[in-house]
Order: structure tokens, then C-alpha cells, then sequence
């Protein structure tokens, strides 16, 4: 039996990656590492078997306590963290401290050829500490629509994205929260690899409110502003600027590509289909109505 600690834990594919552990009823003891573990034990109701310690990333003191013990570890990143050479790299060098050698990074499709993005340096900051390691690099959230963009969607009625007409990979939270399950789960028969986890569309945020406008009643619009636009809209509203940077990166670089790739390894790895866009939106419609 391995100890297994999950950052993140309370945050969308944090709760899915708990959540799908417990479903296939892993033998492991699973540490849910959170900055309050009394609220989080609220969240965690339905799952009365796992263990909690204090881990928070912007505190490096709760670091050496919260890996004792640990055998494998599921990093991501926080969204506002773009810093990795004050956050994430006291991070790595205190699990190689501890001996911990399996990690399982959440990435991003295209990590490895986009240097720009902390994702990339994460990876390399693991692969140069010789940590042995799985790299889950999924595309394109359809959660984006009901997290980081409903806002606006709210209360604009609008999606406001510096990503023109560029088609994205879009991918179910829940599918990224069962496959990193697995291989948490099974970590010896897939390390040191990198797998990509895609749906089966590569659509643009035009096609995308088209499809939502097709099952709400009060439709929205999508508005393609230039990044420098974008980062006023985003200042005004009290975003961080380093959460702004992400943003205008995630969604402007797709406009220089080829279109994603589609990759199968959620399909052969679970038997099942990814989500789609419809089944996703409709699962969702609610959160698309008018505030």
C-alpha cells in the first residue's frame, strides 16, 4: 500500500482524481493536502476513509510535514501560480529531499514545445531531479465555460477571449480525474511517460457558443478582443496579473498552431468514450442561464 497525496485536492480535477481513486476502490491510503482541512472535510463527506494534513503552495513551512511519509504524489498547478522558481522549484527539491520518486504532474497539451508556460518548466524542474514521473497533459477544459469564464458569461452575457477563430481540444474534467486515477493507482506500469488525454472535437469558441446558444434560452455572444484589450478588461475586474498572462497565453497561442492533436489513450485506457461537447453543455445548462 502506497501513501498517496493529492495538492489541489478541493479544486475541480483535485475533487474528480478523490473521487475516481475511491470509486475504483484503490487500496492506497489517499492525504487530501489542503490550506484549511476542516473545510475541506465538508467537501469530502461522501469519502469517509481519507486522511488530511496542511499543505498549502504559497507556504513553504507546511511543506516537510505534509510529505512525510508520502510514495507518490499528484502535483498541478494553481491557476494564479506562474512563478516556478519561487514556488515550484523548493516544491521539487523538498519531495527529492523526502525520496519521493513518483509524481503524477497535471500538464498541458503541448508542455513540451511551449517553454513559455510554467508547465513546461515544472516538467523539467521533475525530469532534472530525477524524480520518476507520469505527465498527464490534457487539452482544453470544457470546465473553463462554468469556472475561470461564467462570469461573464453571467453577467455579460459574452465570452471575451484574445483566441479569435483557433480551435481548441476541449476535454471533460471528469474524464482528466479518472485517468489520473489509474495512474496514481498504477503508477509503475506507466511512469516516466508523458500521455495526452484530448476529446474527440477540436472546436472554436464561435462553434462553442453556437452549441450552447442551441440549448438556453437566452443566448450569449463570443468576443474576440486583441490580448492588450484583454488585459485591461481583466486589470479593471481585479484578476492577478500573473492569472491574466496564463490566460492571454492559453487561449492566443492556439491562433500560431495546427490544430490540436486528437489522442485516444482515455479511450484505451478506461474502454469508454471521452465527453462531448453536447452531452457536456446539456449536463451544464443551468449554469449557462441568464444570472
Amino acid at each position: 500500500m502506497n501513501n498517496i497525496l493529492i495538492t489541489g485536492a478541493t479544486g475541480n480535477i483535485g475533487f474528480e482524481v478523490i473521487r475516481f481513486l475511491t470509486k475504483i476502490d484503490s487500496p492506497n491510503k489517499i492525504i487530501v493536502g489542503v490550506r484549511n482541512i476542516e473545510k475541506a472535510k465538508k467537501s469530502f463527506t461522501k469519502f469517509p476513509d481519507l486522511d488530511y494534513t496542511h499543505f498549502d503552495f504559497e507556504d513553504f513551512n507546511t511543506f516537510d510535514n505534509a510529505l512525510n511519509e508520502i510514495d507518490t504524489l499528484f502535483l498541478l498547478r494553481p491557476p494564479h501560480i506562474s512563478d516556478v522558481d519561487s514556488f515550484f522549484k523548493p516544491l521539487i527539491l523538498k519531495i527529492k529531499e523526502k525520496n519521493i520518486k513518483q509524481v503524477v504532474f497535471l500538464s498541458v497539451q503541448g508542455a513540451e514545445k511551449s517553454k513559455v508556460i510554467p508547465h513546461h518548466k515544472i516538467e523539467q524542474l521533475i525530469i532534472e531531479n530525477g524524480l520518476d514521473f507520469i505527465f498527464l497533459r490534457p487539452s482544453y477544459f470544457m470546465q473553463n465555460l462554468t469556472t475561470t469564464l461564467i462570469g461573464d458569461i453571467k453577467t455579460k452575457r459574452e465570452i471575451i477571449l484574445p483566441a479569435g477563430k483557433a480551435k481548441f481540444n476541449w476535454i471533460d474534467i471528469e474524464n482528466i480525474g479518472e485517468v489520473a486515477a489509474i495512474l496514481l493507482d498504477n503508477f509503475g506500469d506507466y511512469k516516466n511517460n508523458a500521455f495526452e488525454i484530448t476529446g474527440l472535437e477540436n472546436e472554436s469558441f464561435e462553434k462553442v457558443t453556437e452549441l450552447i446558444n442551441n440549448t438556453i434560452d437566452n443566448p450569449i455572444t463570443y468576443r474576440n478582443v486583441n490580448p492588450f484589450h484583454f488585459f485591461r478588461i481583466k486589470k479593471r475586474e481585479g484578476v492577478e496579473k500573473g492569472m491574466i498572462f496564463v490566460m492571454i497565453f492559453l487561449h492566443i497561442l492556439p491562433r500560431f498552431q495546427k490544430e490540436p492533436m486528437i489522442s485516444d489513450f482515455y479511450e484505451r485506457l478506461t474502454g469508454k468514450k471521452p465527453t462531448d461537447l453536447k452531452t457536456f453543455i446539456e449536463r451544464e445548462k443551468k449554469q449557462f442561464e441568464r444570472q
